[in-house]
């Protein structure tokens, strides 16, 4: 079925019409994640990585007004040298980019919103967004837990971004009917750390056992996606009580300079990648390129379960 606003790479369309497996891609962390030319060294080897699990990459933007699920290398390299000059794209900001043919970059809500519209299940991220600190009195909550509540696409992230009140966003989840599944871990990680101080909901040790349980959740017509919480590797991860002690000064200067919003998140990154001598920007790629690996190996095992 022909989806309005929606172009697929011919690539993905193969696959989806031959219904072989399909990874859905985020195009925010080329844009706003990581300087060029590392973001786009980046997002290609993700795809790679997606390859070599036996599934196809579908790096997702909106370009020239269009919904795109699946990018070319030249697209690739288009967003990441505009860089921060492509706008963060949000379920919200969908009508608008697409009614004025506009660029932009892709957020985890916006992914998975296009992966849906695409038919593609499994999305790979670095971290989800969740409940931000001060949440109480800011409101800053981040769309990307609705969109879990209701759109039926699993996220493979290593947690949710560190600089957020994992508690809270986890309660969220909780209330929203949203499983957390932790990959061979009974730990929430921490995006950069194994270990938050949480717990996740069920532990799955296998990628055909998270294939499994989407497939029931989706076959008894349960709305919403997934969170699978898959630890950065151990040699990559960096130690949980100093990073928090540096997102603690970044957010100090971020209230400072009363960065608020869509903002937040950009400078928060860059900030702690300055105040960790670039080793926070080193962990970032690390897990990207472990949740990709893991989404290809899901994607094939639903694949072949049908």
């Amino acid at each position: 079925m022909k989806i309005q606003h929606l172009a697929l790479n011919p690539e993905v369309r193969a696959a989806l019409e031959d219904r072989r497996p399909v990874v859905a891609l985020e195009s925010t962390i080329i844009a706003h994640g990581m300087p060029f030319p590392q973001n786009v060294e980046t997002a290609l080897l993700v795809e790679k990585t997606v390859r070599q699990t036996g599934a196809v990459p579908a790096t997702c933007a909106i370009l020239n007004g269009k919904l795109k699920a699946g990018l070319n290398t030249a697209e690739i390299e288009l967003i990441g040298k505009t860089g921060t000059t492509v706008p963060k794209a949000s379920r919200r900001d969908l009508p608008y980019l697409i009614s004025q043919g506009k660029n932009g970059a892709t957020t985890v809500a916006s992914t998975m919103l296009i992966a849906h519209l695409a038919g593609i299940r499994i999305f790979a991220t670095g971290g989800i967004g969740g409940v931000h600190r001060g949440a109480a009195t800011t409101m800053d909550i981040s769309a990307d837990l609705q969109e879990l509540a209701q759109t039926p696409v699993a996220v493979v992230s290593a947690g949710a971004k560190s600089i957020l009140d994992l508690g809270l966003t986890l309660e969220y989840l909780e209330t929203f009917g949203v499983p957390v599944i932790g990959y061979q871990t009974n730990d929430f990680p921490a995006f950069y750390a194994r270990k938050s101080g949480f717990g996740v909901d069920y532990r799955l040790n296998s990628a055909v056992e998270v294939a499994n349980l989407l497939k029931v959740k989706w076959a008894m017509g349960l709305r919403g996606g997934a969170v699978v919480a898959n630890p950065i590797p151990e040699a990559h991860q960096l130690d949980f009580e100093a990073m928090q002690r540096v997102i603690e000064q970044a957010l100090l200067e971020a209230e400072q300079r009363q960065t608020r919003g869509k903002a937040l998140t950009p400078f928060l990154l860059a900030k702690i990648e300055a105040l960790t001598g670039g080793k926070s920007l080193e962990a970032n790629v690390a897990l990207v390129v472990n949740n990709a690996k893991l989404a290809g190996e899901i994607a094939v095992a639903l694949s072949a379960i049908g």
